[in-house]
């Protein structure tokens, strides 16, 4: 019983539950806490500390961008095209890290991409021109685009078929993470400069740590096989519903990551042209946002599970709707309390979008992961440099009027197929 548990790409179309025999020999040589029946919970939380980590990194690059800005008389235009440099390495390189990881699962590929974030904020931290800051930027992004398509699989492996709990666990970190950026950014960056970004290499480092002993877990609990075909359910959708179901979830987290990309590249000018506030009060405005979007993204796993991902997509991008359009009219504190309530309800879909995304081509897993998690990144970055671009030509208020009405694409949820809820527990 303690062989290691061949894990093979048509085992990923059914519940994963990692055996006791299996697990314990594992856990122990890593040096991991075996977590018990079900989910491996001590699994779990390593990946997501370590989205925590990543992310947090990550986001320190738009948290500084007012600096960056005021340092190197950069527009609005440039500050877009340093998230595009960032955002357009991790999509394009996630999807072909996915496929490839399909073929052959790399368990220590994580710890040698965070190597890359490594080097990238240490070069971000001593860039003194505007390309040097592009390239630190593309650096932090292919460490982005190793992480994310081989921890989501990861997080699945050891969900115990909880996929959207797990998913949940897996992005509560990240978005956590993604929220301490301007709180870390006002404490650190804004009183010490630029240099100070290097003390951050620190995190990366511990995170590169936790990634190697995760990935010795990892190694013994899955050996490649050449993929072969699936039978399909007789209840699964056909291949063009499945296609159609595909680009209909691209379309919804369009709208969602272009509005909450929106809000995280230039959140802090709207307030600081806005209603006067100075930039360290407006990077914690910033983080109650990222915040409520991280408490959101916990959520909206579990309840899929139980209730179904499609109600879970339905009800959070168009439930943000009223509250995006009353967001460019209201007050200072009315607008804190606005970007709450669109934290908390519009980031609740990305788990069930992930895992809906997963189920319709389960023989795919790291490919589609790495495309969702790609075209994430991707419209973060390209509608960053858009919205900036129209920023220059006219107002960052007119910006935000414009994005108001970015969750009416929700209504494409319609077009989506209902999927057997077979791993509720």
């Amino acid at each position: 019983m303690n062989k290691p548990v061949a894990i093979s790409d048509e085992s990923l179309a059914v519940p994963v539950v990692v055996p006791d025999a299996a697990l314990r020999p594992a856990a122990k040589t890593a040096g991991l806490a075996y977590a018990g029946a079900g989910p491996a919970y001590i699994v779990l939380a390593g990946i997501s500390f370590s989205h925590f980590l990543n992310d947090t990194m990550q986001s320190l690059i738009a948290s500084v961008y007012p600096i960056l800005k005021d340092n190197y008389a950069l527009d609005f235009a440039q500050i877009g095209m340093i998230t595009l440099a960032f955002q357009f390495t991790a999509s394009l390189l996630q999807p072909l890290v996915g496929h490839f990881t399909d073929k052959k699962a790399q368990p220590f590929s994580l710890a040698v991409g965070m190597t890359s974030t490594f080097f990238g904020l240490l070069l971000l931290s001593a860039a003194h021109q505007y390309a040097i800051i592009l390239i630190a930027a593309a650096f932090v992004g292919l460490g982005s685009a190793v992480f994310h398509p081989e921890s989501a699989r990861i997080a699945r492996l050891a969900s115990g078929g909880r996929y959207g709990f797990a998913q949940s666990v897996f992005q509560l970190g990240g978005s956590f993470g993604t929220s301490m950026g301007p709180v870390l950014a006002a404490l650190i960056v804004v009183p010490f400069g630029q240099p100070s970004i290097a003390w951050f290499s620190s995190i990366a480092f511990l995170a590169i740590v936790i990634l190697w002993r995760i990935g010795r877990w990892y190694k013994p609990q899955i050996t490649t096989k050449k993929a072969a075909s699936i039978d399909r359910h007789p209840d699964a959708p056909s291949s063009r519903r499945v296609a159609v179901a595909l680009a209909v979830l691209v379309a919804l987290l369009f709208s969602k990551q272009l509005y909450v990309s929106s809000l995280s590249s230039y959140y802090i000018f709207y307030l600081i042209d806005k209603f006067g506030v100075s930039t360290q009060a407006a990077q914690l405005y910033l983080f109650v946002f990222l915040a409520a979007n991280a408490a959101g993204t916990f959520f909206g796993g579990p309840i899929g599970d139980r209730f179904g991902r499609k109600y879970v997509i339905w009800f959070s991008i168009l439930g943000a709707l009223p509250f995006t359009l009353a967001l460019p009219y209201a007050g200072l504190g009315a607008s804190a309390v606005l970007t709450v309530c669109i934290g908390l309800i519009i980031s609740s879909a990305t788990s069930s979008i992930i895992v809906f995304a997963q189920e319709l081509v389960p023989h795919r897993f790291g490919m589609i992961s790495g495309v969702f998690f790609g075209v994430a990144f991707g419209i973060g970055g390209l509608g960053a440099a858009v919205l900036g671009k129209l920023a220059d030509h006219t107002s960052i208020a007119f910006v935000y009027q414009v994005c108001a009405f970015l969750p009416a694409i929700g209504l494409l949820a319609v077009f989506l197929p209902k999927l057997k809820q077979a791993n509720t527990e």
